[in-house]
């Protein structure tokens, strides 16, 4: 059994807890040390990310009546230097699936019958899916303004949707009131960390398909999820001697919903607080982060340069990846813009790799 430890108070609390934080308030960590990487401990028999369980945080073998077969998406060079990894190839159209298949497992390994979520779509999403396949009850809050399709998605897997009112933020206010409330578990993506321990296996497969690492990774950091999970696993395969050095990680955060953007700019440890606009990249429109300071913290520990996607440049950019073939949503589309805008401001660069997060048919709206 694993364990959680308190990034507040250090107390250390069983991960079977049905608890979300710590009695202190503190979010919980895995206390949890990957082995040594090692290629011959890929499971090649399992074409999937649990494939890497053995450098993952995974309970027992609940993971195998959970799985949809997430993950092993198509690297594709779209042009010299540019790899896309096309993660909208996954059951729910998005690179969420990973981080919720874990989450899921990790459930029905200690028994949750029920949760709630709060999310802007895809994490929502993914999760009503794998409960759906792990038979366990769902209900997920997302924002005024959620895509409509992604809606149609998550009801189609049997959950509840609430739709609230006013920001993302609110809406997980909202959510997280009534877990507090009723006890309910909290599947929630930012929260629980045995989701990042399947956002990890995006840097892992991307290891195994280009057996490195490009100089460049664009990261996209709304609540930080893919971010906090990358970092882990390249920080993990650094540590290994499987790569010699860390990448040139770019975040990037739309021009209107920037707390960690700013906060990185004035030198503090913590999201500056914010007053966010409107964007299309609903997917990064986080105005408080809950890990916002442990975000800040990897930041700085990685020298992370951090920029802002262009709202004007969004849908160009989307337009120009769908010429290429690649229909994506909106908030991938930013990635894209926001790489453009680094390389005006720090020249131009190649060898670059960027997550293609969810299918364009998402975000028709």
């Amino acid at each position: 059994m694993f364990s959680y430890v308190c990034t507040a108070c250090g107390k250390k609390t069983p991960a079977d807890t049905l608890a979300p934080v710590c009695g202190c308030g503190g979010l919980f960590e895995l206390d949890f040390k990957s082995p040594k990487w090692d290629d011959a401990k890929i499971d090649q028999k399992c074409w999937s990310i649990f494939r890497y369980r053995d450098f993952m945080a995974v309970d027992g073998d609940a993971w195998q009546s959970v799985s949809l077969g997430e993950g092993m998406t198509p690297l594709v060079e779209l042009e010299p230097g540019l790899y896309v990894k096309v993660d909208y190839a996954m059951p729910t159209l998005s690179f969420k699936d990973r981080g919720a298949a874990t989450l899921v497992a990790h459930m029905k390994a200690i028994g949750v019958k029920s949760c709630v979520q709060d999310s802007s779509g895809n994490a929502g999403n993914a999760v009503a899916a794998y409960c759906a396949r792990a038979g366990i009850q769902c209900e997920i809050y997302v924002p005024e303004g959620t895509s409509p399709k992604k809606i149609t998605m998550i009801e189609a897997h049997g959950a509840k949707v609430h739709v609230i009112p006013g920001s993302r933020d609110h809406c997980a206010d909202v959510c997280r009131a009534r877990v507090r409330e009723e006890g309910i578990y909290y599947a929630n993506h930012v929260v629980n960390p045995f989701f990042y321990e399947g956002m990890k296996a995006y840097i892992y497969e991307v290891y195994e398909e280009l057996g490195r690492i490009p100089e460049h990774v664009v990261l996209p950091v709304g609540n930080g999820t893919l971010f906090i999970g990358a970092v882990k696993a390249l920080e993990h395969l650094l540590e290994s001697g499987a790569i010699d050095h860390f990448p040139k990680i770019v975040a990037l955060q739309s021009e209107y919903c920037d707390p960690l953007l700013k906060a990185r700019e004035l030198g503090l440890d913590a999201p500056v607080s914010i007053d966010v606009k409107p964007t299309i990249a609903e997917g990064i429109a986080i105005g408080k982060p809950l890990r916002g300071s442990e975000l800040l913290e990897m930041m700085k520990k990685h020298d992370i340069t951090v920029v802002a996607a262009p709202e004007d440049k969004i849908l160009a950019a989307r337009a120009k990846i769908a010429r290429a073939g690649l229909y994506i949503e909106h908030t991938t589309a930013a990635n894209f813009a926001a790489w453009d805008h680094y390389c005006e401001l720090y020249g131009p660069s190649t060898d670059v790799l960027i997550t293609l997060c969810g299918a364009g048919i998402k975000s028709d709206h």
